[in-house]
């Protein structure tokens, strides 16, 4: 037993260190009684030769934020002082003073940057300075369902490049298992600091990232058990109620969604091959499918409300001057009609893959023993006056039971039930309460003795305008 004065130490340092600073002292403690060596025996950890850096992290969902963090808890281990910020908080007149500066950044929407780093972008784009100083690397974050996929990564690192910085480490592109990849990108970061090594833009990117494009996600084949509509005869909405099952057990915690890839409207999809003329049973290869053209139009190529981007290669393949704005395909091939069905070929190459969409599970592993449950409202909104309907919540809404369609889970590692003792307090707006009924089926299931509280509201009529 410790004597009164040295416990009371003791209780302090450990009331005031980190979870990190715990476990170092813990593994620091045992090599002592395991060794036997003294203090002075035991080696320090390596120090780099490089004492300060930047750490700067743009975030929309809180993962690049986690991965920041870890990095300056490496750093730190290693000798170095991390200045650790995020970019919505960075003043961007320092960049020029920067010498080693290194950004974990996720992309959204048209890949764009995270709201909160959107200054930050838009200032290295505008080229009025130069960095010639810094040393950096660019750690992007992104999902390879999606076509822009770490387009805000890519970006930052070109133009710190173009600014006159020195690319220290290659661009590492991540997907949503990032954990890997990002953890050997850092690794390369420290060797570099530490050997003051130049790697130059040349350099590949790891290969690991192309073998997490095949295997980060594991992909389900569901069969719908249950197709209920929660709303009743005469409601003007249509919210659903889907149980699936799969043939395998599906593998999934409260708080996750399940992603899918709704297919087009076969209605639209024989229009728009009628007005093309398009050989429905040409094979074609895209960047991410191979089929006929009527297997790509109907399954795998985005059709529906075009990124910007894409309409400009469309006026670019057919020599119409349209409007930078987005259409869907069947308005571009009414209103811009392509020369001939070889010219609609090429444009069926231009597009898109049809992004997934996810759903917030509203079912408990434990207590929906082999099932996933969604509840999915059929999203209706407004274009130009005309009323739409979500591409995918109509998707869904006209599935059948017994129907078969393929689909993943995605994981959300920030949105996660606390210690079975805790107290929660859940908000759950419209179909935002589906993740709640996960969180109470969970904890009835597991026996959880913290108390819940569940506040549900209706959303206003017409203020989510979202197209899934």
């Amino acid at each position: 037993m410790l004597a009164e004065p040295k416990l009371k130490i003791i209780l302090d340092l450990v009331q005031s260190s980190s979870k990190e600073e715990l476990i170092w002292m813990n593994g620091y403690i045992s090599g002592l009684i395991r060794n036997g060596k003294s203090q002075e025996e035991i080696a320090p950890a390596p120090s780099s030769t490089v004492k300060k850096i930047t750490i700067a992290y743009g975030t929309e969902t809180g993962n690049s934020k986690k991965v920041a963090t870890e990095f300056a808890v490496k750093a730190k281990k290693h000798g170095i002082a991390a200045k650790l910020v995020s970019l919505d908080q960075y003043k961007i007149n320092d960049l020029v003073k920067e010498e080693y500066f290194f950004t974990v950044i996720s992309t959204q929407g048209e890949g764009e940057p995270p709201v909160g780093a959107k200054k930050f972008y838009d200032h290295i784009h505008n080229n009025g300075f130069k960095v010639s100083q810094m040393k950096y690397g660019v750690l992007a974050l992104g999902d390879t369902s999606y076509p822009l996929y770490c387009k805000a990564g890519e970006d930052v690192d070109v133009q710190l490049n173009k600014l006159g910085g020195e690319r220290i480490v290659p661009l590492q592109k991540c997907d949503v298992d990032f954990e890997q990849d990002a953890d050997v990108w850092f690794e390369h970061v420290l060797k570099s600091l530490n050997e003051s090594a130049v790697v130059t833009p040349a350099v590949k990117i790891q290969p690991a990232v192309e073998t997490k494009k095949a295997t980060g996600k594991k992909y389900y084949n569901g069969t719908i058990l249950t197709h209920v509509n929660l709303n009743d005869r005469g409601s003007n909405k249509q919210t659903y109620h889907v149980e699936v099952t799969a043939d395998e057990p599906i593998e999934y915690e409260p708080g996750d969604a399940l992603a899918l890839i709704p297919f087009n409207k076969a209605s639209v999809v024989k229009e728009i091959i009628a007005l093309t003329g398009v050989d429905t049973t040409l094979e074609l290869e895209t960047t991410k499918a191979k089929g006929t053209v009527e297997e790509l139009l109907t399954k795998n190529i985005n059709i529906c409300y075009l990124l910007s981007s894409v309409v400009k290669k469309y006026a670019a393949i057919t020599g119409h001057a349209i409007p930078e704005v987005r259409f869907d395909l069947i308005e571009l091939v009414k209103k811009y009609p392509v020369k001939d069905a070889a010219q609609f070929v090429e444009v069926l190459k231009s597009l898109t893959p049809i992004a997934p969409r996810l759903y917030s599970i509203s079912s408990s592993p434990n207590a929906h023993s082999g099932e996933v449950h969604i509840t999915v409202s059929l999203n209706r909104f407004l274009v130009n006056n005309e009323e739409r309907l979500g591409l995918c919540s109509e998707f869904i809404g006209g599935l059948p039971v017994n129907t078969n369609f393929t689909f993943y889970i995605h994981k959300n590692r920030n949105f996660r039930l606390p210690a079975p003792g805790k107290d929660i307090i859940m908000i759950g707006p419209g179909t935002g309460i589906a993740p709640m009924r996960s969180f109470l089926a969970e904890r009835d299931a597991t026996g959880a003795n913290g108390r819940n509280w569940l506040f549900f509201f209706k959303r206003p009529a017409g203020e989510n305008l979202c197209t899934a």
